[in-house]
């Protein structure tokens, strides 16, 4: 897998502000089939000033959405989530101010 289509888009949650305000951790959706080494070469790859300290990684189970109209009940699908942790002394830009 190439490392630009590992990473998919940046998570910007309450509570992934949070986490990377007080914690430095970082949260991405990713690719299903990536795994640890591969999510750490892309955040590094696409943040160049950036290490990388640690991974998490989680699948994110699907959830019940039910249509108004037709009142049948669809599912999203199941995802990949990863928190990505750097130095204290680090930042990614593309988190702040948001």
């Amino acid at each position: 897998m190439h490392v630009y289509e590992v990473l998919r888009r940046p998570l910007t949650t309450e509570k992934s502000n949070l986490l990377a305000e007080k914690y430095r951790k970082y949260a991405f959706e990713v690719d299903e089939r990536a795994n640890k080494r591969q999510i750490k070469e892309a955040v590094e790859t696409a943040f160049p000033k950036i290490n990388v300290l640690d991974v998490h990684v989680m699948k994110m189970p699907r959830k019940a959405r039910r249509s108004l109209r037709r009142r049948k009940t669809r599912f999203t699908s199941i995802w990949k989530k990863a928190i990505v942790t750097i130095p204290a002394n680090q930042r990614i830009e593309l988190f702040e101010g948001v």
